[in-house]
């Protein structure tokens, strides 16, 4: 069981304690006492928040859950969009404002996030998603040492096939262990196949 430590009235853990302390506040002229004080008055002040959020995201998700299993066989795009009106999940557009925060880091204020959510019933946002995740896995795993050097599959240049091919060996392999398809595999599948089978997940 992990060891905790009590700073400011805060359980912490043993290796978070040490991290804090021992390798991120030297340097920057910020004392131990002064974080877990302050540290404490945020964690204080967002639980009880977080704690209603967290109600309501599940009070939420229970009744879209029955929604649509009493709706599987005859669902209505309209209706649901009038039930997700009707339990606050979705709100009615306002009128247009302005914002001007200060002190906002570029990851937050101007550079664009992943795109995470998008509408099932459109079959091509759903495969741009689909692609922008398997492109950052792509990315990965070619950077990565899980793809071994060997056969000719240094990451060398621009682009090394080689290697790009044994990338995509992986992730197909990935796609078989963890979402087989019916039938066939992942390997012989085309993009052809994905945009159908999101048109078919969409109907």
């Amino acid at each position: 069981m992990a060891q905790r430590i009590i700073a400011s009235e805060l359980q912490v853990d043993e290796v978070i304690h040490d991290l804090v302390n021992h390798e991120i506040l030297p340097g920057t002229g910020i004392t131990s006492e002064y974080f877990w004080e302050k540290f404490a008055v945020i964690i204080n002040d967002f639980a009880p928040k977080n704690r209603h959020l967290l109600s309501v995201r599940h009070e939420l998700q229970t009744k879209i859950d029955a929604w649509h299993l009493e709706n599987r066989d005859n669902f209505s795009f309209e209706e649901y969009k009038a039930f997700l009106l009707e339990i606050g999940y979705l709100v009615e557009r306002g009128s247009d404002f302005i914002i001007s925060p200060k002190n906002v880091d570029p990851e937050v204020a101007i550079t664009s996030g992943p795109q995470l959510v998008v509408p099932i019933m459109n079959a091509r946002f759903a495969l741009n998603a689909v692609n922008a995740r398997w492109g950052s896995l792509y990315d990965a795993l070619y950077g990565n040492d899980v793809i071994s050097d060997s056969g000719g599959a240094e990451k060398a240049g621009s682009y090394n096939p080689v290697r790009g091919q044994k990338v995509i060996n992986y992730g197909r392999d990935f796609l078989d262990n963890s979402v087989p398809l019916d039938n066939g595999s992942h390997h012989d599948a085309t993009l052809e196949t994905y945009a159908r089978l999101a048109r078919e997940r969409s109907t």
